[in-house]
Formats: structure tokens, C-alpha cells, sequence
């Protein structure tokens, strides 16, 4: 069972006797790549002997982040979760909480947080260009308060990760030299896909799409590409999973997809368990990834370990990610689209030979090597070298 306790609630009797203390800052972890990232980092980093990690959520959070590794103290935080509130708890309340439990290390898997945090580390993995994207005040506003805060962190910390070189190059900001040198990348990782998890498999049918619905997605272009291919195959169906983060953009989609008379081709299927999102990546047959900005892009990566055919956008940091296993297009022309897709409906050899080269590649970018690195950056921020006490995970 897991220590769980609840911060103003009793007291906490945590075990204190590793000789590397973390403290992981998850409160900003609500959907997505940050679940994501947590759920698969945490059990491993959790393996490293003489390591202690204290995870700090908020309560509505706990759901999100089951099942727990027996080995990781949770600490749920009670507070209303206003903006002024966040900020109060995340700069002030956790960095004190972190002195008091003698923690090495706060690592907050986000652009930003406790800017006075001993030995701070964050992990660069939001793209804040994304407000190019928008003309709303309210997001632009959000997305300047978010490259603002990401500027300060990255000054403060002790050290940062960035998901891919992309992202390392785009978010630390031309800064000086000595800034981006404590930047390390760290690639995501993918769960390693078992022969027999693929046993029959063969090319499937209909297209797939995976991501939270917000505007840098770039659904509206692939619908427009996908009524193209439907002009030509009215039976095709594409089906898009994700979460409506984004409840105005998801909306335009639907009233897209009705302008374009679509309503029998494209399904939203909202959030489906990852346990079953394998089934959904190993029946399509082909995989569509029409982002404008990413960091990384999980779903990709998880396409790529089934070995589906791949067409993607060519932006950021996708050809880091994809290499020469895919077909990329340009996301702005749904033309490019929706002929790159078409290739591949079409060439089933062709077909077949990137999807098994995706999946080799896939192997290259595993949960295992990035918790391994991940944890050597912790070591590196809290002053600590391997040795006899401390073994690589």
C-alpha cells in the first residue's frame, strides 16, 4: 500500500533514510504528456536504490495518477484552486515543506516552479510558440505568463531537462551560453511492445488520430484533408481520441466536421484507456499525426512501437522523433495532407516496410533509458556522484 498523506489533514511520518530525497512537484501534471510522463517515470525512478521520491499533488489529482508504486510517498495538498492559491502553495509552501523535510532535490516535471527551490529542476516539454496560434486574449495572455515564468525558472534552476533538442533549442530562449548548458536532453520514452502483443497483426483500416483537442492539433486541416480522401473513398472513417481540453476549438471541429458533411466518417472517441488505445493504433491503417508545434509527441511514438504506418507533419520536433520512418507533410496545406496519406492507402508495401522501421526505431526511445538519464540529472543537481551507495537504475 502506498504512503499516502493528506498535507493539512496529520501530520506526515514520512521514512527519511535514502541518501538522494526528492521531492516532485506534480500539481501542474492534469492531463496529457504530463500524466503521461509521471505514471511511467515514477515506478522506475522509484527502482534506484537509496532514492526517496515524496510526489506532491493536489487530492483531485490522486485519480489520475493510479496505480501508485508502493515505493513513492504521496502527499495530497488541500487548497482552492485559484491562480493566486497555486502560486502561494507551489512558490512558497513547497520549497518550505522541501527545507523542512531535507529533500536534495525538487523536480517539477513542468516549464516552471518553485523559483527558490533547493536545487530546482524543471523539464522544458511546453511549447510556448503555440501563442502564434491564437488571436484570443485570454490564451495569448495565458501563453505570456507561461514564457515569462518558463524565462524565470530556467534562471533559477539548478539544472533542466527538455524533451527533445527541439525543445531545447526553442525554449531556452537564446539566453546566454551558461543557461543552456545546464539544459540536458531527455527523450520521452514508450512502453517496449512484446512480439506476442502484435501476434496477426496486419494492416488495418480507417485512419487514427491521437491527441487532446486544442488548436495546435491542427484537426481542422486534417478534416479538410480527410473530406478530399472521402470525395475519392466515401466509406473511409477516421476516428480522433483525445480529451475536449479546449471545449471551443472541439466545438469548431464539430461544426467543421457537419459543414463537410463528414458526420458518418469521423468519430470522437474522448479518452479511451491506454490499455485500450493499443487495440485502436494496431487496427488502423495509418496513423495521423498533423500537429503544428510539439516538443515531442507521445501518441507518435506509440504509433511507432506498434509499427503503424505513419504520415505526420513536419514541424517541430516530429522528423527528431520519426526520422526516415514515415511520410511527413506540410500541416498548413491539406492537399500535402491528404496526397501523403493517400500514398500510403495506396502502397501497401510501402506501407509495411516504414511501419516495421518505426517500430526498430521505437526501441531507440524507452521509459528504462529515460529514467536512467533522469535520475543522473537529479544526481548532477543535488550535488551527488554514483558510488557505492547510488547504482545506475
Amino acid at each position: 500500500m502506498n504512503n499516502i498523506f493528506a498535507f493539512d489533514k496529520e501530520p506526515a511520518s514520512f521514512n527519511l533514510n535514502g541518501d538522494l530525497r526528492v521531492l516532485i512537484n506534480g500539481t501542474h501534471a492534469k492531463s496529457g504528456g504530463g500524466i503521461t510522463y509521471l505514471r511511467n517515470i515514477l515506478p522506475l525512478l522509484a527502482s534506484a536504490p537509496n532514492m526517496e521520491l515524496h510526489l506532491f499533488i493536489h487530492k483531485d489529482q490522486l485519480e489520475l495518477f493510479y496505480p501508485i508504486s508502493v515505493r513513492v510517498n504521496v502527499i495530497l495538498l488541500s487548497f482552492k484552486q485559484t491562480f493566486l492559491s497555486a502560486l502561494l502553495w507551489e512558490q512558497f509552501v513547497i520549497p518550505a515543506t522541501a527545507w523542512a523535510m531535507r529533500c536534495n532535490v525538487i523536480f517539477s516535471p513542468a516549464n516552471y516552479g518553485p523559483l527558490f527551490g533547493k536545487n530546482h529542476v524543471i523539464l522544458l516539454r511546453n511549447a510556448v510558440s503555440v501563442i502564434k496560434l491564437t488571436q484570443k486574449f485570454r490564451p495569448i495572455l495565458y501563453w505570456l505568463s507561461v514564457t515569462g515564468a518558463t524565462v524565470l525558472s530556467l534562471l533559477m534552476a539548478k539544472k533542466a531537462i527538455a524533451v527533445s533538442s527541439y525543445a531545447r533549442e526553442q525554449l531556452t530562449f537564446k539566453l546566454p551560453k551558461n543557461i543552456k548548458d545546464k539544459v540536458s536532453v531527455v527523450h520521452h520514452g514508450v512502453r517496449q511492445i512484446e512480439p506476442d502483443e502484435l501476434e496477426g497483426s496486419r494492416l488495418g483500416v480507417g485512419l487514427l488520430a491521437v491527441s487532446d483537442i486544442y488548436i495546435q492539433k491542427n484537426y481542422h486541416t486534417l478534416l479538410r484533408a480527410f473530406s478530399i480522401l472521402c470525395k475519392k473513398d466515401p466509406k473511409l472513417e477516421l476516428i480522433i481520441i483525445g480529451q475536449e481540453i479546449d471545449h471551443n476549438y472541439a466545438k469548431s471541429l464539430f461544426l467543421l466536421v457537419e459543414k463537410l458533411g463528414l458526420e458518418k466518417n469521423v468519430i470522437f472517441k474522448g479518452y479511451v484507456d491506454p490499455e485500450k488505445l493499443l487495440d485502436y493504433y494496431k487496427n488502423c491503417r495509418v496513423f495521423v499525426f498533423p500537429s503544428f508545434v510539439e516538443t515531442f509527441g507521445n501518441p507518435l511514438l506509440e504509433a511507432m512501437a506498434v509499427g503503424v504506418p505513419i504520415a505526420c507533419s513536419e514541424n517541430a520536433a516530429m522528423p527528431e522523433v520519426l526520422g526516415n520512418t514515415g511520410l511527413f507533410f506540410d500541416p498548413s496545406d491539406e492537399q500535402d495532407i491528404a496526397d501523403t496519406i493517400e500514398k500510403l492507402l495506396l502502397d501497401d508495401a510501402l506501407s509495411k516496410k516504414l511501419g516495421k522501421m518505426a517500430s526498430q526505431r521505437a526501441n531507440t526511445f524507452l521509459w528504462c533509458d529515460a529514467a536512467q538519464k533522469t535520475h543522473g540529472v537529479l544526481l548532477e543537481a543535488a550535488d551527488q556522484r554514483l558510488n557505492g551507495h547510488l547504482r545506475p537504475l
